[in-house]
């Protein structure tokens, strides 16, 4: 078999993918088809690690707009991550896979805390690795814990799973013209205000020239074929 192209990853989802077509909650049978194409994953000998959004379950930027203190949202957006975090564990383990939930705030009865060598260990024995609760900071996304820990644990790449099959100019929903790139240059991102990631987790990403793949994570097989180096969604790296 051959060698994966990448040896150590971490895999961004957002909330909004373990709700299915609903589109809030978690399904039952979209968290199993995850968990099975990480299992595939896992089974190359790939090192992989997790962190998911918690925007199926509660939205802090969304409350916060509505009225609601910043902070206070942010947290609760936090405590949704970890309500996913904790899910994902469990279908993990029901197709055989190690799993360890690391939490940036404490919540020693559940998970444990965001230990930086200890995560790198889990990684090392081969378990999966699931990093719940963002940074443990208001004011920050997920998308910037992701590249947060992606470069704290030493990852060669953030794979940022979505429903699109990578960035477009426009929504392709929406405008039929939108055209797909193949790859973009960090700044090419920030300066045409494209949705990959928030302007923060770019900037990291950027600072440290740690790609980013955007690809269609509800697809059979294609986290595989992502991690095998195949060339399907969008590259973002340093400009040439």
């Amino acid at each position: 078999m051959a060698e994966p192209y990448y040896k150590r990853v971490l895999l961004k989802l957002s909330g909004e993918a373990l709700g299915g077509e609903q589109g809030y909650g978690i399904d039952p049978n979209t968290i199993t088809a995850i968990a099975r194409e990480v299992k595939q994953v896992v089974d190359l000998g790939v090192e992989l690690c997790l962190v998911i959004g918690g925007g199926n379950i509660f939205r802090g930027v969304a409350a916060s707009s509505k009225g609601m203190d910043r902070a206070s949202a942010d947290y609760m957006g936090m405590l949704a991550t970890m309500i996913n975090s904790l899910a994902m564990q469990d279908a993990l383990e029901k197709v055989g896979v190690d799993t360890r939930v690391q939490s940036a705030i404490g919540m020693a009865e559940v998970a444990e805390p965001y230990i930086r060598r200890r995560a790198i260990r889990h990684l090392e024995k081969g378990r999966v690795v699931i990093f719940g609760a963002g940074t443990g900071n208001p004011y920050f996304t997920t998308d910037t814990a992701a590249s947060l820990r992606a470069m704290e644990i030493g990852a060669d790449v953030i794979l940022k799973g979505t429903k699109v099959d990578g960035v477009y100019s426009a929504d392709p929903n929406k405008d039929k013209n939108a055209t797909k790139y193949s790859t973009l240059s960090y700044l090419e991102v920030l300066r045409k205000g494209l949705q990959v990631m928030d302007a923060t987790a770019i900037s990291l990403c950027m600072d440290n020239s740690l790609p980013i793949i955007v690809f269609d994570v509800t697809t059979d097989g294609n986290v595989v074929r992502v991690v095998n180096g195949e060339p399907i969604g969008t590259l973002v790296k340093e400009g040439e």
